[in-house]
C-alpha cells in the first residue's frame, strides 16, 4: 500500500460520515446549535467542505468548488465569498444557515469528488513537495492533504455528535 492508497482509503470514508451526520435532519434541526452557541451540523458540514474545497484548490491550483460552480452566489451566505469558517465568531455560525440536507451534500459531493480525483495519479514524490513556505517546517503535500483529512474527521464526528443532541431534544 502507497501513501497515496492510505490517503484514498482515508478520504474515501468522508461521505459515508457526512451522511450519517445529516441523513434525515430537516433544515431547522440542521441549524440548531446544541446549547445555544455550539456550531450546527450545518455549519461543521459547510465548514468541512470549505476547507476540502479551499485547501485542495490552493494546493493544486485551481478554482474553488464555491466559486467556480456558483455555490457562494447560490447560497448567498452573509459572509466573504472566501470565508471557509476558520475562526468564526458566534454570530458567523449562525449565519450559516441551509434550506435543505440535500443543499450540503450537494457542495460537499462536488468538492470531494474534484478532491478524491486530484489524489488520483500522485506519487511519494508529488507528496514531498513543499506547497506552503509560510510554516517552519514548510508544508509538503502530504502534510496538507493530511491536515484536511483530519480536520474532516474531527468535524464530521462534531457534527455526528451534534445530530444527536438534536434528535434527542
Amino acid at each position: 500500500m502507497t501513501s497515496v492508497d492510505v490517503l484514498t482509503e482515508a478520504y474515501g470514508r468522508l461521505p459515508d460520515l457526512v451522511r450519517g451526520a445529516v441523513d434525515g435532519l430537516d433544515a431547522d434541526q440542521l441549524s440548531i446549535r446544541p446549547g445555544g452557541t455550539a456550531n450546527s451540523v450545518a455549519w461543521l458540514i459547510w465548514h468541512l467542505s470549505r476547507i476540502e474545497d479551499s485547501h485542495f484548490a490552493e494546493a493544486f491550483g485551481h478554482e474553488e468548488v464555491w466559486l467556480a460552480h456558483g455555490y457562494a452566489d447560490r447560497w448567498a451566505l452573509e459572509l466573504d465569498h472566501d470565508d471557509t469558517g476558520y475562526g468564526h465568531s458566534p454570530d458567523q455560525v449562525g449565519a450559516v444557515q441551509v434550506g435543505s440536507a440535500q443543499q450540503l451534500l450537494d457542495y460537499f459531493d462536488a468538492a470531494h469528488q474534484l478532491a478524491q480525483s486530484l489524489l488520483v495519479g500522485l506519487t511519494d514524490e508529488d507528496l514531498r513537495q513543499v506547497i506552503d513556505e509560510h510554516w517552519d517546517p514548510p508544508v509538503t503535500l502530504l502534510v496538507r492533504l493530511v491536515s484536511v483529512v483530519d480536520d474532516a474527521v474531527q468535524h464530521a464526528g462534531q457534527a455526528a455528535y451534534a445530530r444527536g443532541m438534536v434528535l434527542a431534544g
